[in-house]
């Protein structure tokens, strides 16, 4: 058998600077993600762990950690003295960089379903290393990480709902988003450079596409109008807006009154 990927990557040219991401189908009529890359390709699932193992009969190592700490705590009625050891951290890592892989894929194809729960359950790996590791180190390495996998979180929740054109919702999900992320730079004595991070950057970008496509109600034109004419000195076009919205307000109280208990 001939297992020269060769043609394969021939057919699909990597393209610098840019993510190439395609689903195909494998055996079985069975669904896969495939990302290029500069030297072949990457396979994954398109559920469960990425690279299809079962880890100790788990879905993943996460989830089999997440057991054991859970066992501990029944047993020990305390989850103090529950400790990851170097080796099962260095895995935990490997295993959070197969999900990134996904995760970016799935946001590429707008999967986003799929990119709120690899992120989520990278920010749940976060959690575990961060509390359990027994080396500092150990409990730090990934840390730096957080505020990117919020950013995608959060990018793939805005764009859940812009989907369902729930643009609102999509600007609270944002505003949202910054928050946590700014936690962090501020838990660590870094506010000035939340402002200038990317994370930041792309979640403001992300903002103003969706207020650009919020509606906005007449009276709210006319009262931006009004402050515009105002600011200018254009006092006779500022009269004429301003009575405009009086007409307005003044109908919208007597529907109010009209569509009152009888």
């Amino acid at each position: 058998m001939n297992e020269d990927i060769r043609p394969i990557v021939d057919d699909w040219p990597y393209r610098p600077g840019k993510v190439s991401v395609r689903k195909v189908v494998g055996e079985a009529g069975r669904p896969k993600i495939q990302m290029r890359l500069d030297l072949g390709l990457i396979q994954m699932e398109p559920t469960g762990r990425p690279d299809g193992k079962r880890p100790e009969g788990f879905e993943s190592l996460l989830s089999y950690h997440q057991d054991r700490l859970e066992k501990f705590r029944r047993k020990h009625r305390t989850e103090l003295g529950f400790e990851l050891s170097p080796e099962e951290c260095r895995k935990l890592r490997e295993e959070s960089l197969m999900y990134y892989h996904r995760y970016l894929s799935c946001f590429i194809l707008e999967d986003y379903d799929q990119v709120i729960r690899d992120t989520q359950r990278n920010v749940e790996l976060f959690d575990l290393c961060n509390r359990y590791a027994a080396k500092k180190a150990d409990r730090m390495m990934l840390e730096q990480y957080r505020p990117y996998v919020i950013m995608m979180n959060t990018r793939a929740k805005a764009h859940r709902a812009m989907d369902n054109d729930e643009y609102a919702r999509a600007l609270t999900i944002i505003k949202a988003g910054l928050k946590a992320i700014k936690k962090i730079y501020v838990d660590i004595d870094q506010t000035e450079d939340f402002k200038l991070s990317m994370e930041a950057t792309t979640l403001r970008q992300l903002g103003r596409r969706i207020r650009r496509k919020l509606p906005v109600d007449e009276e709210t034109v006319l009262e931006r109008k009004l402050r515009k004419a105002v600011s200018l000195e254009q006092f006779e076009e500022a009269a004429r807006l301003r009575d405009r919205l009086e007409r307005m307000k003044h109908n919208e109280e007597n529907q109010q009154e009209d569509s009152g208990p009888k």
